[in-house]
């Protein structure tokens, strides 16, 4: 990856005050790369709104570099992965307990720049495709979409220099196609999934379960108890995990699904009836106007 030849990494003090926020790449540099002692450092990349799944990937990062290393959370709200059906400003924008949030679980730059600091040129004319990996499922529905990640993924890389970069699994297809990209285009970076963050009814947290009603909450739960259905007959093979997923969705009121797809994590097509070992079993629906999607990660036998 860029720059890594060219720039040591400092040597961290232990932070004793606030995290350090900055708008710009000259202002994050000067305060993720201080002095020129090499320390192991990671990102976690959002896009804003924080709650406790952001918190553990952060934390997971401090756990990884260590207490020398440097943590550098980014809050950025990226046009390019927004349909034009989609929540772009309805998103919700909370940096100052983003902030808070960010530093109370061990991070030390925040880096929340505006659109024209990271698309300068305007809107850029040279993007990052997903190809086959990022046109289905979730693709399908956002077409686009994970062009969009990607392309601000790979500037935020280049931005921010890590050795490690963290990411959810609850985004799965998400986490697989930010994988590809980094080991077809050979960028220097580990990438690393977090497991899903849930409330304790099991609804996995996400930034958009903020506009649920408490009536569209608990009918959210659906989601969750369709995935631990088809989770709990995993040794029963693919059918078996399909049918009881699918048993506890067909009557769900107020959720017009989406999609339910068990996925080979390799390639993230739908698994063929015979298959087995890891997989992903996935699903996306509306509850009300909310758009939720959630996973668990299965072994098929």
């Amino acid at each position: 990856m860029a720059g890594k030849a060219q720039r040591s990494k400092p040597q961290r003090t232990p932070k004793v005050h606030r995290a350090v926020v900055t708008r710009t790449v000259d202002d994050f540099e000067a305060a993720f790369w201080p002095d020129e002692q090499p320390v192991d450092n990671a990102v976690v990349m959002t896009m804003g709104a924080l709650h406790e799944g952001h918190a553990a990937l952060i934390r997971a990062a401090r756990k990884q570099v260590g207490r020398e290393g440097r943590v550098a959370v980014t809050v950025f709200v990226n046009p390019l992965q927004f349909g034009p059906s989609e929540d772009l400003e309805r998103y919700p924008r909370t940096l100052d307990d983003d902030v808070r949030l960010a530093e109370d679980n061990g991070a030390d730059v925040v880096f929340a720049p505006s659109v024209e600091e990271v698309y300068p040129n305007g809107e850029p004319q040279v993007r990052l495709a997903a190809g086959p990996m990022g046109e289905r499922f979730e693709g399908a529905t956002r077409p686009g979409h994970f062009d969009g990640v990607l392309t601000v993924v790979a500037k935020l890389l280049h931005i921010t220099d890590p050795d490690f970069a963290f990411f959810g699994e609850k985004d799965a297809q998400q986490l697989a196609v930010i994988q590809r990209m980094v080991a077809d285009l050979d960028f220097d970076v580990e990438i690393v999934g977090v497991p899903t963050v849930r409330e304790e009814d099991g609804l996995a947290l996400s930034s958009r379960n903020r506009y649920l009603s408490e009536e569209e909450r608990t009918r959210a739960l659906a989601l969750s108890k369709a995935l631990f259905a088809g989770r709990d007959v995993a040794a029963q093979g693919p059918k078996a995990v399909r049918e009881a997923a699918s048993a506890v969705l067909d009557g769900a009121e107020g959720v017009t699904l989406d999609y339910l797809a068990l996925i080979d994590p390799h390639d993230f097509t739908e698994a063929a009836d015979d298959f087995q070992g890891e997989a992903v079993l996935a699903v996306a629906a509306k509850v009300g106007s909310t758009r939720l999607i959630d996973n668990v990660r299965i072994i098929v036998r």
